[in-house]
């Protein structure tokens, strides 16, 4: 899906735009960086692997897939993206995922676009929950939701094959119009 307006960044160093397929580059070595898909369900083995994405985001029907490009300010490089997965115009929930390469990690960059792109998505597409799952061991995520209101609702295990092997989830939830 590509929304037509867009969240708004307020933090000093990024803000946030349609990621586009010229993207791919930079977001697929983002990507490729051990430690910033070490905690998360990522199993790209070339930039192809993420062509597919690029599809859904292009997409016009409401259920697909969104996802933002997390851009500095100053310079316009891709340090990230974040969006929202698993859309249910019916149910009236989606599923928050992002990542963000390590140089601007611990500068309250992961906070700040969660909190955007969740009030957003309450305000904009109406939405009545958003849900995150997130690796056991990643908790630098486990702690920006929980910054962000996020409540953890349950433990998920063997919920995804993580690079070939089972890995249990935390599920986390925020509901609109719930601080």
């Amino acid at each position: 899906m590509k929304p037509a307006g867009l969240p708004r960044s307020t933090h000093p160093l990024v803000t946030l735009r349609h990621l586009e397929r010229s993207d791919a580059p930079a977001w697929y070595a983002c990507l490729a960086d051990p430690v910033v898909i070490e905690h998360t369900s990522w199993d790209l083995r070339s930039i192809d692997d993420l062509q597919a994405n690029f599809d859904d985001y292009a997409s016009a029907d409401a259920s697909s897939s969104m996802r933002l490009a997390v851009v500095l300010r100053d310079g316009g490089q891709l340090v990230g993206t974040i969006g929202l997965n698993a859309i249910s115009p019916q149910h009236r929930t989606a599923e928050i995922a992002y990542d963000l390469a390590p140089a601007v990690w611990g500068q309250g960059v992961a906070t700040s676009i969660v909190d955007a792109v969740a009030d957003w998505a309450f305000l904009r597409l109406g939405l009545l929950r958003i849900q995150a799952t997130v690796l056991e061991s990643n908790e630098r995520s486990l702690r920006v939701l929980q910054r962000c209101a996020f409540e953890r609702e349950g433990y998920l295990r063997c919920y995804r094959q993580i690079r070939g092997r089972s890995g249990n989830f935390w599920l986390y939830a925020r509901l609109a119009g719930v601080p």
